[in-house]
């Protein structure tokens, strides 16, 4: 007869995950624990799927907030099924594709770079995109107003 709950040891050893990434998790609102009299964490078998969720979302490159927000969505009494990471999945893949073409832009942004070599502070792309404050002088535009703000003399 398989035990209802796992100590913290045994979902990592099970999941393959440092009890610190546990707790880590925990502290982030990605999986539950209960705790005994003692104070000892236990989880419930279900949480073995969810950290298997976790990983696989952390290796595509997805970051926690948007795990977490996911898994706010399947219930918390059960087994995530095979419909629940169709579903997940699904929603992932369309941040996913989103990222890819962020990424291809860049890069052909950095070819472009490249065959220029500048840099430039004033003329860069890359090194300064959008330079909105540039067109108000030069010199630490943010820090000059903040000064000017407190009246301190520059």
């Amino acid at each position: 007869m398989r035990p209802e709950f796992l100590t913290v040891g045994q979902m990592a050893a099970r999941s393959g995950v440092a009890v610190s990434t546990l707790h880590y998790y925990e502290a982030q609102g990605l999986i539950k624990s209960q705790r005994t009299n003692g104070n000892q964490r236990r989880y419930s078998r279900d949480t073995l799927r969810r950290v298997a969720i976790i990983r696989v979302a952390q290796r595509v490159g997805l970051p926690l907030k948007t795990i977490r927000e996911t898994l706010a969505s399947l219930p918390d009494d059960r087994v995530p099924t095979v419909a629940d990471w169709t579903r997940l999945s699904a929603e992932w893949r369309a941040e996913l594709d989103a990222r890819i073409e962020q990424l291809r832009r860049l890069r052909d942004q950095l070819s472009d770079c490249i065959g220029c070599g500048c840099l430039s502070i004033e003329r860069c792309r890359l090194r300064n995109p959008g330079d909105a404050l540039g067109r108000q002088g030069p010199g630490p535009r943010r820090l000059m107003i903040d000064s000017k703000a407190k009246g301190v003399r520059s």
